[in-house]
């Protein structure tokens, strides 16, 4: 299925009218990329979940100290948005000033982001999109997996949490209260972001939690599977081992409504609850969760909100 431009300008009815259409994407591995120029030669991508419209940049008024790359502030139906020049975060110079703007919303932020222009929308498999981590170039950090269409061409899919790290700084984890206890406790946890990452290992570093990560869900799945194989092997509780799974929404490889579905399929995983941490913070998101088994959905990224969440199941 896919979209032209011509649906998605000028308001969000062309990317909203096909929110129920999107939601029954839960379970099937598959994502919607909204195809995006920067006045280079590349493709880019995000993932339409995260889009609510696009529409002209209209006035951008500049503001003191901005970060570079933030070209400024507009007023768009009621809110008041950073706008982001996504070319200067890519390395593309000159970085022209584009006049097209895909709202999007990102851990119950919105912000405006500069493009060159919109191509259409595209549904592909996960297990088609490729994680990027070991290039080794600047831009490669701000990426965080390919795809190849059809025809050959290469579409570079965005890491958001890592260009707003870049831009306003990474979200400051607070005065985590550690978690007391007799026993050894671990959370399994999976997040293709490289800040998420870090991110979460803080607050579980000062909880006095152990943790287990992955960096996409199929590498979460095959390594969730070799902990409940040795678990079985012995004839010990898997539950002994990990106390809660964490997993990220939209994955590299295997996203996490079809790796939560893989654990509730498999008795060895009852009694461990899965919570789905997301910068995805929409309703029909929190629902796509529930339907795919998750037992809690946290937002991204407040540590207060996820270590609260996270100590009751550890307790």
């Amino acid at each position: 299925m896919s979209y032209t431009e011509d649906m998605l300008s000028g308001s969000s009815d062309g990317l909203l009218e096909h929110v129920d259409a999107r939601t029954s994407l839960a379970g099937s591995n598959k994502m919607e990329i909204l195809l995006f120029n920067l006045g280079s030669e590349e493709k880019f991508g995000i993932n339409v979940f995260k889009v609510k419209e696009v529409c002209p940049a209209g006035k951008i008024t500049r503001t003191p100290n901005m970060p570079t790359g933030v070209e400024g502030i507009v007023s768009l139906r009621g809110h008041v948005m950073p706008v982001l020049n996504l070319a200067s975060f890519m390395n593309i110079y000159p970085a022209k000033k584009h006049q097209t703007m895909m709202v999007a919303e990102y851990n119950s932020h919105v912000l405006g982001f500069l493009v060159e222009g919109v191509d259409r929308i595209i549904r592909v498999d996960w297990d088609k999109v490729r994680a990027t981590e070991g290039m080794m170039s600047d831009k490669s950090a701000r990426i965080t997996a390919i795809t190849e269409l059809s025809d050959g061409t290469l579409i570079s899919i965005l890491d958001v949490e890592q260009i707003l790290s870049d831009a306003f700084g990474e979200a400051i984890v607070g005065n985590v209260e550690r978690l007391e206890s007799e026993h050894d406790l671990c959370v399994f946890f999976a997040d293709d972001s490289m800040v998420a990452r870090r991110q979460i290992a803080e607050v579980l570093d000062k909880m006095g939690v152990k943790h287990i990560q992955s960096s996409n869900g199929h590498e979460a799945w095959e390594r969730l599977k070799a902990l409940a194989d040795s678990a079985q092997s012995t004839g010990n509780s898997l539950h002994d081992r990990i106390q809660v799974i964490l997993t990220d929404a939209e994955m590299p490889e295997m996203d996490g409504y079809v790796l939560t579905n893989h654990i509730r399929k498999d008795r060895r995983f009852d009694g461990i609850p899965v919570v789905m941490h997301s910068s995805l913070s929409s309703e029909a998101n929190r629902a796509m969760g529930q339907r795919a088994g998750v037992d809690y959905y946290v937002p991204k990224f407040d540590s207060m909100i996820l270590s609260s969440t996270l100590r009751p199941l550890l307790t």
